[in-house]
């Protein structure tokens, strides 16, 4: 059984074929998905899909690039929502240095603000961490954050990964590994003990190899799974069973939702 860790099924785009495509993923045995979330305005949404649908898990939260329109208050809503609505985890929250983006003052405001909910109700963290991987260690690290949580596409340097595996987090491992330009990501992925990285797809971003241009969906799974082994040498069912055992670990609370 495979679980993508991080998926946005939620999204409007996936409004007319949402339950075709959890079919599809079914039988090709990608069997659970976390849903991070991206805005204040889209928990609601997202509650209302983990009813209907057994097998997505939510987090709530509010996404660093997403910030413009949003307002502080929001978050003070957040610890009251996870604590009525069945969460995995706190997400997805983080920095995003990119074009666009807010100021990073404005950023760690709401990421710490956020940090601190997970922290009180003792939940993981989603992390999105765009060119921010050392600011955001050293952010959990002076926090004391405890609960430890996923990198989201991870695609830092070993050095990197190893920092947030301390602090008791997993990498999640997308579309990015099936490209051969990604060096970095390869040399981690190889070097990496099995029980510290979990499987994702950021559907409908983040496509794999080959399908550039195409809208992503958790049905590319099993295409990540399988550039890991090759990259691993390790056979797609054990990546399969030892990843979906790492979400259990790191997001406990998830098993209520099998």
């Amino acid at each position: 059984m495979y679980i993508d860790s991080h998926c946005h099924l939620d999204f409007s785009v996936f409004d007319k074929d949402r339950g075709d495509i959890l079919k599809k993923c079914h039988h090709h045995d990608v069997r659970h998905f976390i849903v991070p979330g991206t805005r204040f305005k889209g928990w609601e949404k997202q509650s209302i899909l983990s009813q209907e649908y057994s097998s997505l898990s939510m987090a709530y939260g509010i996404h660093p690039y997403f910030l413009n329109g949003e307002e502080f208050r929001s978050i003070d809503l957040l610890g009251g929502f996870c604590e009525s609505n069945f969460t995995v985890a706190i997400g997805e929250i983080g920095l995003d240095i990119w074009p666009n983006s807010l100021p990073i003052d404005i950023q760690l405001a709401f990421f710490r603000a956020q940090l601190s909910i997970a922290k009180s109700l003792k939940l993981p963290v989603i992390l999105h961490a765009r060119r921010s991987y050392d600011i955001l260690y050293k952010e959990l690290k002076n926090s004391h954050f405890l609960y430890g949580g996923a990198v989201h596409g991870f695609s830092g340097s070993w050095v990197q990964a190893q920092r947030f595996i301390e602090l008791g987090f997993v990498l999640g491992i997308g579309g990015n590994i099936t490209y051969t330009r990604a060096k970095k990501s390869i040399k981690v992925i190889k070097e990496l003990n099995s029980v510290d990285y979990v499987l994702e797809t950021d559907s409908p971003d983040m496509p794999v190899f080959g399908k550039q241009g195409e809208r992503n969906t958790p049905l590319n799974i099993p295409i990540v799974a399988q550039s890991i082994s090759e990259i691993r040498q390790e056979s797609i069912k054990d990546i399969a069973y030892q990843t979906s055992i790492n979400v259990g670990r790191v997001f406990p609370s998830i098993v209520k939702g099998f």
